[in-house]
This record gives structure tokens, sequence and C-alpha cells, in this order.
């Protein structure tokens, strides 16, 4: 009895130790063209007493917008958003110091890439202004190969503003690493391309393409953990879709929108899954300025729950941290990352009114 009573007092006293640990490790891609940024910093995120401590900024690179790490967390890889000289970055990177040494540059062959993703053999950029992918080789030491492949993009679609061209935003790969999923805002398009890793030339093959809602502007997805179901936002009207996957083939399975009030300018930016899966969350530019939580349903579906403003302007990228306590959001316009914390049942948002001031994020990556 003594000894049941004894393991209860311990454990009261060192549980509530364990949750108030919140600490977490953060990159930041952002545009230095604006003049308010350096290049790619590091934080050391505490929740527990609100600070945030940066550990490292890498500079020397222009716009590096978009991040990814490799999956064994050694390398970081950006992309050079630039008019001329476009180009996707390799660094070596030490997780525990939080240093970024920079390894080499490859151009794209193709002009403003936006978004980079990594597998273990190659990295691929998605670009804005070329309207094409672009993929490279990963070297033994990280650094990156000239580029081997470079899938141009055609057509348009009805918005004649924003898609008189193919505007590629995002390529990503699937759960099982066997398909390159590619999001076109010019042509309304999401394109299914196979993986081949072991290939030396046709590194990515066309393979299933979906034409979503006309106009709305395809921008970014995520899927779920299976790869079963890709959850898509479109930037130019705010629609996001439910996309089923099967064998690499798209099929849509709903559509529903971030647009809630009247009269506003729609610029919708990123979209991302809970761990468990239970709720999507994305967020809106233009004038809205807010993020939208959605509930997901066993078949995939989604249902509203909350919108709010993000406390800035410009929301681009967000980011959940690995304990799903918090979603820390990016501000491009505002110069600042704001921290809302998550109620893990219900999906919903709180601003903690706590603000990391940085000059033009865009990405944010937590390691």
């Amino acid at each position: 009895m003594k000894k049941t009573i004894l393991y209860l007092l311990i454990s009261t006293l060192i549980l509530p130790t364990w949750g108030k640990n919140e600490k977490y490790n953060l990159l930041i891609g952002t545009y230095t063209n604006t003049g308010k940024s350096e290049g790619i910093y590091s934080y050391e995120i505490d929740m527990t007493k609100g600070e945030f401590v940066r550990k490292s900024v890498a500079k020397g690179v222009n716009n590096p917008s978009y991040l990814a790490i490799s999956p064994d967390k050694k390398y970081v890889y950006s992309v050079s958003e630039t008019p001329d000289g476009s180009a996707a970055k390799s660094f070596l990177f030490d997780k525990n110091t939080s240093v970024l040494t920079f390894l080499n540059a490859s151009l794209t062959k193709s002009g403003g890439p936006c978004y980079i993703s990594t597998s273990e053999k190659h990295v691929f950029t998605a670009n804005y202004g070329g309207g094409s992918i672009s993929v490279f080789g990963r070297k033994p030491d990280g650094s990156l190969t000239d580029v081997l492949q470079v899938i141009q993009h055609t057509g348009g679609s009805i918005n004649k503003k924003r898609q008189n061209e193919p505007h590629v935003h995002q390529a990503i790969i699937s759960p099982d690493n066997k398909y390159l999923i590619v999001n076109d805002l010019g042509t309304d398009n999401v394109t299914v391309y196979k993986y081949n890793p072991k290939a030396e030339n046709d590194i990515l093959i066309p393979f299933d393409t979906l034409a979503v809602k006309q106009g709305s502007g395809p921008r970014h997805a995520t899927f779920t953990k299976d790869g079963k179901k890709l959850y898509l936002v479109q930037e130019i009207d705010g629609t996001v879709s439910v996309l089923g996957v099967s064998d690499g083939k798209l099929s849509l399975i709903q559509e529903t929108t971030l647009v809630k009030k009247k009269d506003i300018v729609t610029g919708a930016a990123d979209i991302h899954l809970s761990s468990d899966e239970k709720f999507v969350y994305a967020t809106n530019r233009g004038t809205a300025n807010d993020i939208t939580c959605f509930s997901v349903a066993k078949d995939g579906k989604l249902t509203f729950v909350q919108q709010l403003a993000t406390g800035g302007k410009g929301p681009r990228n967000f980011a959940i941290s690995p304990n799903g306590k918090h979603l820390f959001v990016a501000h491009q316009i505002t110069d600042n990352i704001v921290i809302f914390k998550r109620d893990k049942k219900t999906g919903k948002l709180t601003d903690t009114e706590k603000r990391i001031e940085v000059g033009s994020p865009v990405c944010l990556v937590f390691y």
C-alpha cells in the first residue's frame, strides 16, 4: 500500500513537468528582396517560457522562399526564387547546433521556383514563373547534381489575368514514394507523375491528370498518411477539394470553400492535416487574412469548424508543432509569425498573443 501511495505521489510530481516541456526547433524560409531578411533562419522555441531564440542564419541566399529537409535530417534544400539565375540550393544541416553550411547551387533551367521537395535520391522544384518541374539528383554528400529533367507544362484556363499560361505551384511525393503530385495554378490541373528513382533520364513520367474547378487555381495539397486522400486548396477562388487517390489515379470526392465573408479578395495559400488526421487547416491571404479549420469525417469529407483572423497580413505557409499543441502562421507582409494554441479535441485555435518578428517569412519547417 505504501509503495502504491509513493508511486502515485511521484507520478503527480513528475507528469506536470513533462507536460510543460514545450520546446521546438524551427527553420524559416524568407524573401530577402524586401531588404528585411538575410536568408534562412533557425529558431529555438520555448513555449513554456515564451522565449524565441535565434540560433543561426544562413546568409547569401536570394529569396529562399521554400525549404525542404532530407529524410535523414542531415541536409536542407531551398529554392532561390529570382527572375534571373533561379536555382535550387543545398546545405549541410547540423540539427544539434542549427547551423546550415552551404554546399552548392544548381540552376533550375526554368524561372521562379516557389516550392521544393526531396526524396532519398532526388530533389524537385515547382517553377511558378516557368510553368515547369525541375528534377535534381542528390549526391552522397547531400549536394545537388545539375538538373536531370525539366518537364514543361502548357495551356491555361479561364482567368485571363492569372491563368494565361501554366504556373506550377507545388510538387510533392506520395507516401508510398511511387508518384509525384503536381499542382498547376495556371491550367487548373493536378497531374500525377510516376516516379522512377532508379532511372537516369525519365525520372518522372506523366501518369494521370485531374482537371479541377475552372478558375480555381490549385496551389497546395497535403496527403493522408496512407496516401489514399489528398486535400487541395485553390488560390484564386478559395476552393478546398478532397481528392481520392487509388493506384496513382485521382478522383474528386468533395468541394468546399474558405470563403465565408462577402466582398473579400481571395488568395488562398497553404493547407495541412493534423497528425491525428482529424482536422484540416488552410490559410487565406488577399483581404481575408484568416485561417479556417475543418473536421475530417471517416470518409474523408470536411465539415467547417472555425475561421479566425491570423493576426497579420499575408499569411503564407503555416506549421503545426510536433506535439500538436500549437500552430505557427508566417505573415509575409507584416513580418511576423503568429502563434496559436490548438485544442487537439475540437481543432479550434486561440491566439496566444505571442509573436516572432522575422522579415518576410514564408516557409516554416519544424525539425
